[in-house]
């Protein structure tokens, strides 16, 4: 009976594992994207992160616009000097944007001319199951 009870027990742990992996995997596959895509932003590929972005960015912004854009906002800032993951929520609800599966992801980042900034990457899952970022905000 002792022999039962300790299988029972370490099934039960492993159905926890699986629960565990199966609500952590979507945060790993979106930190994944945002690293990418903030790969893309770091190098001033701004054409390319437009191009890897979700469509629902791609609709909200054109591609010449947001160049412009990350161009204005990210180069006076300078190189990233360094990025840590400071949080990364899981949620199917945002203000202003369609019902899905988002991450919201900060990172507490260091550029060359701005010692403290907070960078939020908004990953969301497309109907192809990819994750791509859909929003891009530095603080």
């Amino acid at each position: 009976m002792k022999f039962l009870r300790s299988i029972a027990a370490g099934v039960s742990l492993l159905s926890a594992a699986a629960v565990f992996a199966q609500d952590a995997e979507p945060v790993t596959l979106a930190k994944s994207a945002a690293g990418s895509w903030l790969a893309l932003a770091d190098a001033a590929q701004f054409a390319a992160s437009w191009d890897q972005a979700a469509a629902p960015f791609q609709a909200a912004i054109t591609k010449p616009k947001w160049e412009a854009a990350m161009q204005a906002v990210r180069a006076p800032l300078g190189a990233v000097q360094s990025r840590r993951l400071k949080s990364a929520v899981f949620t199917t609800t945002l203000p202003g944007a369609p019902d899905g599966e988002y991450v919201v992801i900060q990172f507490q980042t260091q550029f060359e001319h701005k010692a403290a900034a907070v960078e939020t990457v908004t990953p969301m899952k497309g109907k192809d199951g990819a994750w791509r970022v859909s929003g891009y905000f530095i603080q």
